[in-house]
């Protein structure tokens, strides 16, 4: 496990493309996403939704702006609170290979955070792997300060035998990129570096100062702080943030040398001028000479500029191909761009859901975890962050939102944006208050408040949903991971259907598919599926078959305890079918409601089930079938997986039995019944059909 120390308040939280370092099994320090901080509590409090705090919004606010910056991240603004000229100062350093968006996120991010974390304090020092923020009552441009020094270690040893050798190394990188950082000038003191240590091992360093201190100062600060290196003698990284210079070092690249920003060339040396002697001819020679030089550079400047941006252009039109890839057959190239355009900062989602806290989370699935969060605008969303071993890779990932931010539909799950940055991938969603059908129809209490009538708009609203995914969107859908933890009830009990991780896009004229890698859930998956990887309409259509059956009865459909036996819901439910007792698969909790539309439901979800992939329905049969009776149902045949074992004829949920028949559908040759209930006329009430 990674750890860290530091002599002030800290705000532990693990940078995500650190916590996949520390599987492999290499730890690291954990300088991390989240802001740290050091409250100066000896320069005095500012009283709550006072003028102070009013005016030193506001130059937080305005202070990662372009005209508080140098360019090369670093801000620096003041604002005047009151007429006696005093004022509120602060300070802005990004690391020198961040980028000028991440530098602004970042320091946008750090001025919500760091008065939340120093209440009151009229001065601050927080800081985080790519930006530190300061601000005070008190002028600190160009003042060298060496306090706080807060300092932290990768918790792995150097060999003992390594020791020596490894020190001296490290104090040769050290001291290089120190006077490479100092000698930086005015616009940026930024150096790293690497050299090669013991038993093959190489070790990466970075120094830098605030450039509004002199080239001494800051020499003189990163010595200091490499003095703090005793205090973790003998680790394989670590480092110290002083609010005018920092420096890390450890055995792997944490830094991006491609993305530091070129400092500006110094100016040329320029000769002498021309003596008062020189002749009008030789001025226009050398004015003629300027022209031809003039000419001939550029022309070759724009031609360079020109094939750089084309360059550019197929880059980036290659990258759209790539993600495209093996998902949309025949799809244009250009509509990527509407994913795209979803994209979240990383930052703005850790804030939106309190750093992925525990109390946010609102379960696991199998491939990570969902959170709650709350954006700055006050809209609520859900946060599907992928696990780095879940096993669903950057396929499955854009996948996912390409088909999300394309598909829009009652039924269907809102995607709101995505998140893609290092190993972190979120999903990030509409929030839908009441969670997961699984949460709400296997609980033996919430159940209860699920009637016929919402069961069945439940039902209804699947099949809708469906229909949508398989016959009007743009392109055919096969879901492929239909079961009830993947349909969400929103606060109208209306259901949606999520998770599209596993979903495969079909060409309008594509009916079926072959796969070698079998993704699901056992249980819900069709056994051509299952067995062979054969998918298609159908085996969505397996998948509600399911869902309908374990809505009826308010079961699980791998197992449940029916007296002394643990049955499976198809297998029971195909029993009570035969023997003519469907009625027996009703849930108890179930205490009106049309009778003759419950049985139907469990006449279409055994329709849905059936081994056979012809005879199984079309969702736009389904609806036809919920919707009149005049639609006359074949009788099903035996389901898949189907376990022959020894039930009774009393077998049922909770209800007694009777003899009498009722006809729920025939076709031309034969017709199918069931057995009701002796007290169903009183429990369930007939009605005209939907």
């Amino acid at each position: 496990m990674c750890s860290r120390f530091s002599i002030t308040t800290i705000m532990p939280a693990m940078d995500s493309s650190r916590f996949l370092f520390c599987l492999f099994p290499i730890l690291f320090l954990m300088i991390n996403q989240a802001l740290a901080q050091n409250c100066i509590d000896e320069k005095g409090n500012y009283t709550t939704n006072s003028t102070y705090q009013t005016n030193l919004n506001r130059l937080l606010s305005s202070l990662p702006s372009n005209e508080n910056g140098n360019g090369y991240g670093f801000y620096n603004a003041s604002y005047r609170l009151n007429s006696s000229n005093e004022r509120i100062y602060a300070t802005g350093l990004c690391r020198g290979d961040a980028k000028a968006e991440d530098c602004r996120s970042c320091l946008n991010n750090s001025r919500y955070t760091l008065p939340q974390l120093c209440p009151n304090r009229k001065e601050a020092f927080g800081w985080n792997e790519k930006c530190i923020l300061r601000y005070s009552n008190r002028s600190i441009y160009g003042v060298m300060e060496t306090e706080p020094s807060p300092y932290y270690w990768n918790i792995n040893n150097i060999s003992s035998s390594d020791l020596d050798g490894f020190n001296q190394e490290l104090r040769k990188l050290l001291d290089s990129i120190r006077s490479e950082a100092a000698a930086g000038g005015s616009l940026r003191k930024f150096a790293f570096g690497n050299t090669s240590g013991p038993t093959f091992q190489t070790i990466f360093a970075l120094a830098q100062c605030t450039p509004d201190i002199s080239e001494q100062s800051c020499s003189d600060c990163l010595v200091g702080a490499f003095a703090y290196i005793s205090y973790f003698y003998g680790k394989v990284g670590g480092g110290v943030n002083r609010p005018s210079c920092y420096f890390r070092f450890d055995l792997y690249p944490f830094y991006d040398p491609t993305t530091v920003k070129q400092l500006p060339s110094p100016p040329p040396i320029h000769s002498p001028p021309p003596s008062t002697s020189t002749t009008n001819t030789s001025q226009g020679s050398k004015s003629s000479k300027s022209r031809t030089v003039i000419i001939i550079v550029v022309p070759i400047i724009a031609s360079l500029v020109l094939v750089m941006f084309v360059g550019i252009c197929l880059r980036v039109r290659k990258a759209k191909k790539k993600l495209q890839s093996n998902l949309i057959p025949g799809e244009d190239v250009g509509e990527i761009g509407s994913a795209e355009s979803l994209q979240f900062d990383f930052d703005t989602i850790r804030i939106a859901t309190d750093d992925f806290s525990e109390a946010n989370k609102l379960g696991q699935g199998g491939f990570g975890y969902v959170y709650k969060g709350r954006l700055f605008n006050g809209q609520e969303i859900a946060v599907k962050r992928l696990s780095v071993n879940s096993g669903q890779g950057d396929l499955e990932f854009k996948n996912e939102v390409l088909l999300m931010a394309k598909l829009q539909h009652r039924n269907l799950v809102r995607l709101l944006g995505f998140c893609l940055e290092g190993v972190e991938r979120l999903l990030i969603y509409e929030f839908v208050p009441n969670a997961s059908l699984d949460h709400i129809i296997f609980d033996p209490i919430k159940r209860a408040q699920l009637d016929w009538d919402r069961r069945y708009k439940i039902i209804v609203g699947i099949t809708r949903g469906l229909i949508y995914l398989h016959e009007d969107s743009r392109l055919r859908i096969i879901h492929r991971d239909l079961k009830a933890s993947n349909i969400l009830i929103d606060e109208e009990m209306t259901p949606k259907i999520s998770d599209f991780g596993m979903a495969k896009l079909f060409g309008v004229d594509q009916t079926q598919g072959n796969t070698s890698r079998i993704v699901g859930t056992y249980g819900y998956m069709a056994p051509e599926y299952a067995m062979h990887g054969h998918f298609s309409v159908k085996s969505d259509v397996y998948s509600f078959g399911v869902l309908v059956l374990e809505i009826v009865s308010g079961q699980k459909n791998n197992s449940f305890r029916h007296g002394e036996n643990v049955e499976d819901l198809l297998s029971f439910a195909w029993k009570c079918w035969r023997e003519g007792r469907a009625s027996n698969l009703i849930d108890p909790a179930l205490t009106n409601g049309s009778r003759n539309e419950i049985m139907r439901c469990i006449h279409i979800g055994l329709l849905c089930v059936q081994e056979n992939i012809a005879n199984r329905p079309t969702m736009n049969a389904i609806v036809l079938m919920l919707n009149s009776y005049s639609v006359t149902l074949p009788v099903p045949s035996q389901p898949a997986f189907f376990k022959d074992s020894n039930v009774g004829s009393d077998m049922s949920l909770g209800w007694k039995n009777s003899s009498e028949v009722i006809t729920t559908g025939s076709d031309r040759s034969k017709s199918s019944s069931v057995k009701a209930p002796e007290n169903e006329v009183s429990l369930i009430t007939e009605v005209y059909p939907r």
